[in-house]
Formats: C-alpha cells, sequence, structure tokens
C-alpha cells in the first residue's frame, strides 16, 4: 500500500497558509515587523490564524508518520530521517501552537512580538533544518529508483534548508527558507509514494518492484 502522508505534509501546510491569506483582511506579519503590527494582525484575523495554525499541525501529524516511511525505505540513512523528521515536526507544531495562542488571547505588544519571533525561529530556519534533513534521506535512499531531476532537486532543497539559520546573521538568507521548503514539499509529494512498501516491506514504484 502507498504512503501518502509525503503529499499530504505539503497539502496541509499549503492549504492553511492559502486559506489564512484569503480569509485575511491584514498580510501575515513579516519577521520584522513590530509588536503592535503582529497583535493587530492576531486581534483582527483571528479565524485565519487559526487555519493556517490547524494547517502546520496536521502536516506535523503527517511529518511523524512520514518519517516511518522514510526510515524504513533509508536505513543506511535512518538516523538522519528519523532526527531530521523529529526536528521538522516537532518544530512546525511549535510554530502552530504558538500562532493559536495568540488567537486565544489577547497579550500586550512585547508578548506578541515574542511569541511572533519564536514562531518564525520554529517553523522557519528550525523547520527548515530539521525538514531538509527528512528531505535528503528521502532522496538519497531512494536514489537508485528515482527520476536524477528529482534526486538533485532534493539535495538541493536540503542544502537550502541546512543553510537557512544564516537568516539570523545575515537577513537576505531568509530566501533559503522558501528555497528550501517549497521544492522540499514537491519532493516529499512525488517521490513519497513512489517508494511507499508493500507490506512485505519491498519498495514499490508504480506497479513494477525496484528490488
Amino acid at each position: 500500500m502507498r504512503d501518502l502522508t509525503g503529499p499530504v505534509v505539503g497539502l496541509a501546510f499549503l492549504g492553511g497558509v492559502g486559506g489564512a491569506i484569503a480569509l485575511a483582511d491584514d498580510p501575515f506579519p513579516r519577521p520584522w515587523a513590530t509588536g503592535a503590527e503582529v497583535r493587530t494582525y492576531f486581534r483582527g484575523n483571528r479565524g485565519a490564524a487559526r487555519l493556517s495554525a490547524a494547517g502546520q499541525a496536521v502536516s506535523a501529524l503527517a511529518i511523524a508518520r512520514f518519517t516511518r516511511t522514510v526510515a524504513r525505505r533509508s536505513p543506511r540513512h535512518r538516523l538522519l530521517a528519523v532526527a531530521g523528521g523529529t526536528v521538522a515536526a516537532v518544530s512546525i507544531a511549535t510554530s502552530a501552537v504558538l500562532a493559536a495562542t495568540q488567537t486565544a488571547r489577547d497579550v500586550d505588544d512585547d508578548t506578541a512580538l515574542q511569541l511572533a519571533r519564536t514562531a518564525f525561529a520554529a517553523g522557519g530556519p528550525m523547520h527548515g533544518v530539521g525538514f531538509g534533513a527528512l528531505t535528503a534521506a528521502l532522496v538519497l535512499g531512494g536514489a537508485d529508483v528515482l527520476p536524477r531531476g528529482l534526486v538533485v532537486t532534493g539535495l538541493v532543497s536540503a542544502a537550502c534548508g541546512a543553510a537557512s539559520p544564516l537568516y539570523f546573521v545575515w537577513s537576505p538568507a531568509g530566501w533559503l527558507i522558501p528555497a528550501g521548503r517549497f521544492p522540499g514539499l514537491v519532493v516529499a509529494a512525488v517521490a513519497g509514494p513512489l517508494l511507499s512498501a508493500d507490506p512485505g516491506g519491498t519498495p514499490v514504484v508504480g506497479p513494477v518492484v525496484a528490488r
């Protein structure tokens, strides 16, 4: 049976973000926003913020399940998969909880800013490192059967994710966060089902047994 949690990881995250953008009356605060701007957004767009947080939460659950698939398919890279998947799931779940907290109660500007910055650090660079490691384990474990272009995309995505904490010392490096995340979501959505194991643990690509 094919494991479809790879596609769910991206669909949940993108659905939450896209839905929140559609519902919100104001743009989501950027990392450099002031406390007042953050507080205004979460006070005036509670429904949108909760939808985004829900998408992150579902994505975190899917990542946890997907990590098992990657670890099983990539025994040589099991530690990388488990460590990366754990960091990715916990960090995006933390971001979701912090965002939901701001919709549940009114806080002062300083607290709103601190919650937003912590949520960004967890759901941005920290998640990038973890998800990058999980993506690397995925494509390295399936390099024998996956299209070369998909493997290369996965490795480049993983490298961007691993380097994304550079944002904290050099703000233009913030572009590494989406550069790592979005290609990585595509790789997970495509490679995950292809490399899912059958009940006996045999990797399957379409109807053809890979090994």
